[in-house]
């Protein structure tokens, strides 16, 4: 996962060619706001730059305005969930029911750990009006897909050895587990004290996934 940056000294200037560290490094301030408690409005461009020990002016070298530093952020912690999901799927063994249990399982702990970022990465709320950022719609419509497609796999291997009933729509199913599970996440990091079962998890896996 990303590392904070901190500023407890003075940051030397990178050396010419280092302007790919510069940039990670502004990511990582963005990241560290987030972890600190905050949301998209405490990650501003002012701020990321006194996190990174830089000048603010040299931010626009990297990023035209804030919420293209929230995208790179965004686009890192997907990347970071969709390897979280692999190494559960690989750990799971070959049967399909507990991979899709390791699988799921594995992003609702993701959020668990990781509830400012997971805010940030599905909330939505930093994303601005075409008129207002850089950003385009292209930026924004192949976030996640490395995640959700390894999610729609697993669950088609479950169809396939008959772990879950067949389908007429597998990628319908998936976008409904997918839906369940960030339902499920946002419900537990908004409230204090979740109701129901505490197999919730597992009984909204198998209702969704349409297992026997």
């Amino acid at each position: 996962m990303v590392t904070a940056v901190t500023n407890s000294e003075p940051r030397r200037r990178n050396r010419r060619g280092e302007g790919g560290k510069l940039r990670e490094e502004i990511i990582a301030a963005a990241v560290a706001l987030l972890d600190e408690g905050g949301d998209a409005s405490s990650v501003t461009l002012r701020a990321v730059a006194r996190k990174a020990g830089i000048a603010a002016p040299s931010i626009y070298a990297h990023f035209a305005d804030q919420p293209s530093i929230m995208l790179a952020v965004v686009r890192r912690e997907l990347d970071a969930l969709a390897v979280v999901l692999r190494e559960a799927d690989e750990a799971a063994g070959s049967d399909a029911r507990e991979r899709l249990f390791a699988v799921c399982n594995a992003y609702l702990d993701f959020a668990r750990a990781h509830p400012q970022r997971y805010r940030i990465m599905f909330g939505g709320v930093w994303t601005a009006t075409a008129e207002d950022t850089s950003i385009t719609d292209a930026d924004l419509l192949s976030l996640g897909d490395s995640a959700f497609t390894l999610l729609a796999d697993v669950l088609g291997a479950c169809v396939e050895q008959g772990t879950a009933y067949p389908s007429d729509d597998l990628y319908g199913d998936a976008v409904a587990l997918w839906l369940g599970l960030h339902g499920l996440a946002h419900q537990r990091a908004v409230v204090r004290t979740m109701p129901g079962p505490a197999d919730v998890g597992d009984r909204l896996i198998r209702a969704l996934a349409h297992l026997k």
